[in-house]
């Protein structure tokens, strides 16, 4: 496999999800505008989540951009070892890449800096198809970091892109209440069931089913959770805005406040790694 098959084949994939995404949506319009469902705060609920995506798009042209550079520059002037671009590489390189995925995103759950960003995805209410688009603005930079490992494997740059890519365009068809349970499916493949119970605020759905492709890491590391009763969505804070600035920097002003309330290094670690909702003396 050339650079620009693998290209070409992560762009194919990416436009098939999105494909399915929007006959998805479409079908969730249809559906609320038949049973007069379709709220002016359903409308501008997914008015916000598209919004995320003028920041995070004007960043992620520059991570993606220093991603590549980075990867390349490890890959094939410091690496000495590379793996070829096989058919077998490229799945190894998913597995690995879902594998990545499973942990980069349970640790942005963990780690209070990290969540100031990815808080913005659990932050609707609502659960549909936009709600895949939700994002902050600074959420591709933890995933650079987060892949170093595969370029450090072997993998070249552009593998471990390409294969986080698909590991993410898996993921736009799940937000969704229109998809039910789909039997021997759920208990290998992440589905729309599995990642309503991750986008639940309950206590028993908190922190729970972050696999991208599949719930299998989830089972095997202990954070996997059956839906049951439908989840209450959105952060287990009061917040509910349809303000597009709130949204996008929602958790940025407490964060701020207790980092200047920090008065020790203690207090400053305390406030950037522990987990959310820890203050500089909790």
């Amino acid at each position: 496999m050339t650079a620009s098959q693998i290209n070409a084949l992560a762009a194919s994939i990416d436009d098939a999800f999105f494909l399915i995404g929007a006959a998805i949506m479409l079908i969730e319009i249809a559906e609320a505008l038949i049973k007069g469902e379709f709220r002016r705060k359903t409308f501008l609920e997914m008015l916000v989540s598209a919004s995320t995506q003028i920041p995070f798009l004007v960043v992620q042209v520059f991570v993606l951009t220093g991603a590549y550079g980075l990867y390349w520059v490890l890959a094939e002037t410091l690496i000495p070892w590379s793996i070829p671009n096989t058919w077998l590489a490229a799945i190894m390189a998913l597995f690995l890449a879902d594998l990545t995925y499973y942990w980069e995103h349970r640790i942005a759950h963990e780690v209070r800096v990290l969540w100031t960003q990815h808080a913005v995805h659990h932050s609707s209410r609502d659960m549909n198809i936009v709600t895949g688009v939700r994002f902050g603005p600074l959420e591709g930079g933890w995933a650079l970091v987060t892949h170093l490992p595969m370029v450090l494997i072997g993998f070249s740059a552009e593998l471990v892109l390409g294969a986080s890519l698909a590991v993410l365009a898996y993921q736009t068809w799940l937000h969704t209440e229109l998809i039910g349970k789909l039997g021997p499916l759920e208990r290998i493949l992440n589905t729309p069931s599995h990642h309503r119970v991750h986008h639940g605020c309950d206590d028993k759905y908190l922190d729970r089913n972050y696999g991208g492709i599949l719930i299998v890491w989830d089972r095997l590391f202990g954070t996997y959770q059956v839906e049951e009763e439908t989840p209450r969505y959105g952060l287990a804070r009061d917040f509910d805005s349809r303000n597009p600035v709130a949204v996008w920097f929602s958790e940025l002003p407490a964060f701020w406040r207790d980092l200047k309330a920090a008065r020790s290094w203690s207090d400053l670690r305390r406030v950037l790694f522990g987990r959310p909702g820890r203050t500089p003396q909790s």
